[in-house]
Parts: structure tokens; sequence; C-alpha cells
């Protein structure tokens, strides 16, 4: 009787103990871990190309863990395909890990890289679900065939050509004391968070037939007309002898900044240029020297940003917003002002020669489309003469000759709902046709024929 009495209990014990042992943590405090938290495919794809990676879920856990499911999150449309343990998706439910142990989860991409309309980074996401919790993978993949830069610093003279477009990740710097040269046709696409920084020389050889586009990688309907898409183009202080031609530059947080001028004028040059909806500041300007001709600088947070002084000329530009869906017009469309921002107030010279130009904007809350301002006695010199430009208040700090004053340009074409654009004055009825300043510059933004008598802005009535 007593090894019988004795034997139940010691059964019992066993029993408990083994349940105990296959049993399964429920607690949201349940400790999972994967391998890595983003898949890049960093395979550059020649042709239909299918590739597989692997990565591990762990269980750091003394208990059996339970995930209610593993989920490609862009179902059965997405590029990706997954399989966990075996199983595969695009959904995986109740997958049992053993304590201390991992679950494999195999993923496979396959792409058409000649798929034109597809985006540069094609990107999706599996969620892990678990005890009440989601834990994510990013996935990424190239969806383009390019050539795909990612955080290079160029060290040496450099020419990118359009036989592929070039695809930015993490950022591209131009090294001082060297040139990168971008001919005619280029495509430069940026990801998210790649901005280009130049502390050398960049020279772009667009043409009116073949401009070079700087834009962001996301081309699919939803995201290719985003503002922000991408950081923008910084010129800091070490870069001189920049000049960029029939450039399009759009979609950016900032579009082009250029930093203090150490060299000689201009530290910027822009020639028949489009810099078009950037969220922040389009052209900006900190102590330095731009020079733009036949610009049009257009739907920005704040087109034209001119400040700690410097040496500017605009010379037939259009600088124009609209407020839209994308970009509201709560700013100025040119601000000029020789001071900086510090906690010191610094004040520096300015100079800025603005000729022939419409800074005009609608659809927000702006009544002052020019606003300069000056601190302290350093030189201040600015000159805008034949040009027409909005403001409720009368300029000051400014010389002003031959200039039309709130009176509408009558552009061709402006549809806020269909989100179109047209800054051109064909309609023959625009009050700036033949009120410009004859400069000899021979040809408009679209190199036609400018006459004896221009018309103010990038576009000249043909």
């Amino acid at each position: 009787m007593r090894k019988s009495l004795f034997f139940i209990p010691a059964l019992t014990l066993f029993l408990i103990i083994s349940c105990t042992k296959e049993s399964f943590i429920t607690s949201p405090d349940a400790f999972l871990s994967v391998s890595t938290d983003t898949l890049s495919f960093d395979t550059v794809f020649t042709q239909t190309g299918s590739v597989t990676q692997t990565l591990k879920i762990f269980n750091n856990n003394d208990q059996k863990l339970k995930l209610s499911s593993v989920e490609l999150m862009g179902g059965a449309s997405s590029p990706f395909r997954i399989n966990v343990d075996g199983t595969p998706g695009p959904i995986v439910n109740g997958i049992d890990i053993e304590p201390n142990d991992s679950a494999y989860l195999f993923v496979t991409v396959s792409i058409n890289p000649s798929a034109a309309n597809s985006p540069f980074i094609v990107e999706d996401s599996i969620r892990v679900n678990y005890n009440g919790n989601s834990r994510f993978v990013q996935l990424n993949a190239y969806g383009q065939n390019a050539h795909y830069i990612k955080g290079e610093i160029i060290r040496n003279n450099t020419t990118w050509n359009n036989t592929l477009p070039y695809v930015i990740l993490d950022g591209v710097l131009v090294d001082a004391g060297v040139t990168l040269t971008i001919q005619q046709g280029t495509r430069v696409h940026f990801h998210a968070d790649a901005p280009m920084i130049v502390d050398g020389t960049l020279i772009v050889n667009g043409t009116k037939k073949d401009s070079v586009t700087f834009q962001g990688d996301r081309l699919d309907q939803d995201y290719r007309d985003l503002p922000a898409s991408w950081p923008g183009i910084y010129f800091r202080n070490a870069s001189n002898g920049n000049s960029l031609h029939y450039a399009i530059i759009k979609n950016a947080y900032q579009g082009l900044i250029a930093g203090k001028s150490t060299g000689s004028f201009p530290k910027l040059a822009l020639n028949e240029c489009v810099i078009d909806n950037i969220y922040d500041a389009g052209l900006t300007g900190i102590g330095s020297s731009i020079k733009a001709v036949n610009c049009l600088i257009s739907n920005c947070g704040l087109n034209v940003l001119l400040t700690n002084g410097g040496n500017y000329e605009l010379t037939h530009c259009t600088v124009a917003s609209y407020s839209n869906i994308y970009v509201p017009h709560k700013k100025p469309v040119l601000v000029i002002s020789n001071w900086d921002s510090t906690s010191q107030v610094n004040t520096y010279d300015m100079k800025a020669t603005i000729t022939n130009n419409i800074f005009w904007g609608e659809y927000g809350n702006v009544d002052d489309e020019v606003v300069i301002l000056r601190r302290g006695s350093n030189p201040f010199n600015v000159t805008i003469e034949n040009s027409l430009y909005k403001a409720k208040n009368s300029l000051s700090n400014a010389t002003l000759a031959n200039n039309l004053v709130n009176t509408p340009p009558l552009f061709d074409s402006i549809s806020d709902n269909g989100k179109y654009y047209d800054f051109r004055i064909n309609k023959g009825v625009s009050p700036v046709i033949n009120k410009g300043k004859n400069l000899s510059i021979p040809f408009d933004l679209e190199g036609k024929p400018r006459d004896a008598q221009p018309d103010m802005g990038s576009y000249e009535k043909q």
C-alpha cells in the first residue's frame, strides 16, 4: 500500500512537469526576435529573376510559442512569396515554435526588370502575429534594371550617361575637388532617405529635347507625384562652379540648396531649369551666389528663399504657386533677407538683381508674394525691374522700375482639381507680353526665340 500511495503522486508530478514543458506561453510579454528587420534583395536584375532569401523567427522563451499568423501584407498580388517551415503563404496560420528554437521563413521575389512601369524599389512587409502582438519585417528589391548607387562617395571625376537610369540609395556625395557630369537625357531617381550632397562640382548637360530629370524612385501611380519623396540636392560651402542646363528637379522635400559662396560668381548657374512640386523651399541660397535664367519654379512650399545675404541674379523666371492637395500655398513665392536665424543675429551684404520675372500665387492665404527683409547697416542692393508681382503692401528695401503690380499674369491653363498647370502665355492676352527689358537673351525655357521686346517670365509668346 505504501508503495502504491507513493507511486500515484510521483506519476502525477511527472505528468504535471511534462504538461508544463509542453504548455504555450500566452503572455503579451513573450519575447520573439527575428534575424533581421529588413530583408533586401540586392541582386541587380538583368533578366526576369527569382531570388530566395531566408530569415529565422526565434522563440526566446522557455515555453512553446504559437504564432497566430505570418502574413505577407501585399497578399497574392505582391511580387514577393513566403513559405514558413514548408507551408506557403501569403498567410500561414498556427505555427508552433519549441522553446528556445526557431522557425524558418523563406522569401522569394520574382520581378521582370524590363517592366518600365514598375517602381525602381519594390517594397512590401511581413507581419508576424503572436499573443496579441505584431512584429514587422520590411522587404525591398530592385524593380527595374538600373545603375544602383548606395551611400557612395564619388572621389574621381565621373560622367553619368543615359544608357540606364541611376537609382540613389542612402545618398551620394560628390567629394571636394571632384566633378560629376550628367549627360543629356539621364534620369536620376532617389530613395526616400537619399540626398545628393555636392562638395565638389555638379555639371548637368541637358538639352531642350533631352532634359536631365531628378526625382523620387517611386513611379507607381499613387506615389509618383508626391512631394517630399526624396530630400533634395545640397551644394555645401566647399562646392563651386555648378552649372545646370535643362534640368528638372521635382517632388523633393527641398529642391536645390546652395550654401555659402567661397569662389567666383555664380556658385550655382541655372539655365532653362524646372523646379516643381517641392514640399519646402524650391530654390534656397544661404549666403550664396546664384544665377538663374529662363527657369520655372512652381508649386513649392516656398519657391525661392535667398537669405543670409549673398549675390543673386534672377532673369526671365516664372515663380508661381497654386495651393493644391499636396502643397498648400501658405508662404510667399520669393523671400529675400540679409540675416541668419542663429541666437545672435548676424547680418550680411546682399545684392539681388531681378529682371523680367513673374512672381504670382493663388488659392492660398498669401497677400504679399514678394517679401524683402533687411536688418543692420550692411550694403543692401535689391533691384526689381520689368517684373510682375503680387503684393498687397508696397515693397520696401528695393529699387523698383517698370513693374506690373497685382495684375494677374493670365497663364494659359491652371486646373487645380485636374492637377494641370500650364504657365505659358500663348493665349495672347497676358499683360506680360512685350513688357520685358531687352537683355539679348535669344530664347526662352523651351528654346523658342525671344523678340526685341521680350515677355516677362520664362516663356515667350509664340
